[in-house]
């Protein structure tokens, strides 16, 4: 029979465990019947931690106890004991990936303890030899690591749950403080912002931070929901009532265009109509924008056409007012010797004959060239009026008679004055002197502007 027909070996089977005998040297011609089993020679680095019986039956040394582990029937003791070796070895191997994990950091430490707990539990009474007794000791230096590591784990996981909550809890309440405003007077483009923004924080909130409590959570979502729904039901009905008022003003100025654009056949006439239309527009609020533009293009089509037509008819004015208008810059030119004219009288009759004919020249358009001609006009009547007025104060009889009477009185007083001071300086009186001087100073001034 070649290799490739050789019969499989039969898997091993695990035995109960077995008391292993002290650990000595066998004789070398143990009499067959001796209770001690027998061994065979194992030429292995297991050899330190594992035998196997001449029926087979692996064995493990734990302490100074041997333990039997299972039993490698159909193979050679080499085998039987390789075999069992490498199961040690797999749990090694855990065991080191555990620790290198816990070492590295990154991974949860609630997670690593619940591997290394398992892994103690299959190395409780594991079938497989090497040295077991360090293996458990290691996992047990690893759980008793790995259990201070889970209390700071969970000590950080609180805090940041309630740091998770607290953040929640505080886009809650700048929802509900919102909902909590005069919602009558807000701007609602800003409102909405604001309430999108917070529900846009709240979705990444719930997908980027710690998974809250469920009572918690379901509590937190339930004010924030009803603060939304506050907001919402105000937006609604204030948009609701906002298209009523548009709805309204819209028709309203419809109406207001129609009557506009029937004006145009009166032309100028139509003008005041048009102005009183344009104050009820006004008052007749807003129409939202869409509406508004379109509307209030035809309106002031409208319009424009009226004023279009007194623009023409002012064009025609002014063109038929230009010859006037020559005449009354002449007579301008006219009216500059009354100033020149000394005699008031004269003045008089040459200003009154250039009024009369100011006045048969007509209406000059446009008005507000008529007004600066008017107003030059109205400068050279001022003029003379002032020297008409100065001419009548200074050849009033009354003014006369009062003016000569204080005259005499002045007369009188400077005389009287004279006298004194020439006694004063007569008797050598310094002070009535001065005194006498600026009396007489001052009465001859005052007499002086009466013209005397």
């Amino acid at each position: 029979m070649s290799d490739n027909d050789a019969p499989t070996p039969t898997p091993p089977v695990p035995g109960p465990p077995v008391p292993a005998p002290p650990r000595k040297p066998m004789p070398a011609a143990a009499p067959a019947a001796s209770s001690a089993p027998v061994v065979a020679p194992i030429a292995s680095d297991a050899a330190e931690w594992g035998r196997v019986t001449e029926d087979g039956t692996v064995e493990v040394r734990e302490g100074e106890n041997w333990r039997a582990v299972g039993q490698y029937p159909d193979g050679t003791a080499e085998e039987a004991l390789a075999y069992f070796a490498r199961k040690y070895d797999d749990l090694a191997v855990k065991l080191g990936t555990l620790e290198t994990r816990a070492q590295n950091g990154g991974a949860s430490a609630s997670d690593l303890t619940k591997q290394a707990t398992h892994l103690r539990g299959e190395a409780t009474d594991a079938a497989a030899v090497g040295d077991l007794v360090s293996l458990r000791e290691r996992i047990e230096t690893l759980l008793a690591s790995l259990a201070e590591a889970t209390a700071k784990e969970s000590a950080a996981a609180k805090e940041a749950l309630d740091a998770a909550i607290a953040e929640r809890t505080q886009i809650v309440e700048k929802a509900e403080a919102i909902a909590a405003r005069d919602l009558s007077k807000v701007q609602w483009k800003q409102v909405t912002t604001e309430m999108t923004e917070l529900f846009d924080s709240w979705q990444a909130h719930q997908q980027n931070a710690p998974r809250l409590p469920k009572g918690v959570a379901q509590q937190l979502w339930k004010r924030f929901r009803d603060a939304r729904s506050t907001v919402d039901k105000a937006r609604r009905a204030f948009f609701s009532e906002l298209d009523d008022a548009h709805r309204t003003a819209r028709d309203a100025k419809a109406r207001l265009v129609e009557r506009a654009e029937a004006l145009a056949p009166r032309g100028v006439d139509g003008i005041p109509a048009y102005r009183d239309l344009l104050d009820a527009w006004k008052a007749s609020g807003r129409a939202g924008r869409k509406a508004d533009d379109a509307l209030w293009a035809r309106f002031k089509a409208a319009g424009d056409a009226l004023y279009s037509a007194r623009a023409e008819q002012a064009a025609a004015e002014e063109a038929d007012s230009a010859p006037r208008i020559e005449a009354r810059e002449a007579l301008l030119e006219e009216a500059k010797a009354v100033a020149d004219e000394p005699n008031l009288k004269r003045a008089r009759a040459l200003l009154t004959r250039i009024q009369r004919e100011w006045d048969e020249v007509g209406r000059i358009f446009p008005r507000e060239k008529e007004r600066v001609l008017d107003d030059r006009m109205r400068s050279i009547e001022q003029a003379l009026k002032s020297r008409e007025d100065v001419d009548w104060k200074k050849n009033n009889p009354e003014t006369k008679a009062r003016a000569n009477d204080m005259s005499s009185q002045l007369l009188d007083a400077i005389e009287k004055l004279e006298a004194e001071l020439a006694a004063a300086e007569k008797a050598g009186d310094k002070r009535a002197v001065k005194e006498a001087t600026e009396a007489l100073a001052a009465r001859r001034a005052w007499l002086s502007a009466l013209g005397g």
